[in-house]
């Protein structure tokens, strides 16, 4: 499906999810980490489809449970004891939720990278880290150039190898160690190679000489500025309430969080928005375009 949030300014795309990272990592509240494991698992799976539900299901699940289940067998504290381990040492209540709370804080923030994977590509990143550390940001795209890259040459010299007559089809320990030696040897020219032609490319078109000009394509709109003073406002908001005590949360002895007063319900108006934001935003678009191919 067609993502509407990844058109927008590039800034507004990476600030986003500074926010809700930021937020799924720290705000150990139990409904706000539903809220925000809500959006990126719904987001996720607008962007990638049933790869996204595969990977939420398959991996992301089993890992919840395996944080939730080691958890308590160091972490003994806790008012309700459930059982006795062999080991004698308590297994409580508020460890276990202490170990869901912490698993699906993990996974959230592993689902919202793969959805910012898709949305900031590498243009994007240069585009925002390029001024302020240009060198740093170039070794970066270099890196995730060269990583797929080299897996596909890799891929490449093992199957060319693999054709060879020379190869035995069921080869001892001795000729896998001899084959694997001589993969890297090759890799390791060819990529010395590739690296005299990038730098000898580079050297060409100016790179380092004083008074160069970067291109950009992307300009801040009207609505990349409404979205921006929505991201700060409601950023303010939360921080503010947090720092004043007023999102409280407490595992042990016995857990105790707040949720029933005003500030906590316009809280979590505001952070469902936030996470919500793409998710809006799409919905927002298709209607709008499909109400403009009606009227043609």
């Amino acid at each position: 499906m067609n993502d509407y949030f990844k058109d927008y300014h590039p800034i507004i795309n990476f600030t986003y999810f500074v926010i809700v990272i930021g937020f799924s990592m720290f705000l150990m509240h139990p409904i706000y980490m539903l809220i925000s494991l809500s959006a990126c698992c719904i987001y996720s799976v607008y962007l990638k489809g049933i790869h996204a539900l595969k990977f939420n299901v398959l991996y992301m699940l089993p890992t919840l449970f395996i944080v939730s289940i080691i958890n308590p067998m160091f972490n003994h504290q806790g008012a309700t004891i459930l059982f006795y381990l062999p080991s004698g040492n308590p297994f409580t209540l508020e460890s276990v939720l202490y170990g869901i709370a912490t698993g699906v804080m993990l996974i959230t923030v592993i689902i919202w990278f793969s959805c910012y994977n898709i949305i900031m590509s590498s243009d994007k990143i240069t585009y925002i880290f390029g001024k302020i550390t240009p060198k740093l940001s170039l070794i970066f795209m270099m890196v995730l150039r060269f990583v797929p890259l080299y897996k596909e040459r890799i891929t490449k010299i093992i199957n060319a190898q693999s054709n060879l007559e020379c190869v035995n089809s069921n080869p001892s320990f001795k000729q896998k160690i001899q084959n694997s030696t001589k993969i890297l040897s090759i890799m390791t020219s060819w990529s010395l190679e590739n690296a005299i032609e990038t730098a000898d490319s580079m050297k060409a078109r100016g790179y380092g000489l004083s008074g160069r000009t970067a291109f950009s394509n992307y300009k801040i709109t009207i609505r990349d500025k409404f979205i921006g003073i929505y991201f700060f406002v409601s950023t303010f908001f939360l921080i503010f309430h947090s720092f004043n005590n007023n999102i409280k949360v407490s595992y042990f002895p016995v857990m105790t969080y707040s949720y029933g007063n005003f500030i906590d319900f316009l809280n979590y108006g505001l952070f469902t928005i936030l996470c919500f934001t793409p998710i809006i935003i799409n919905i927002t678009e298709e209607i709008k375009w499909k109400f403009l191919i009606s009227k043609i």
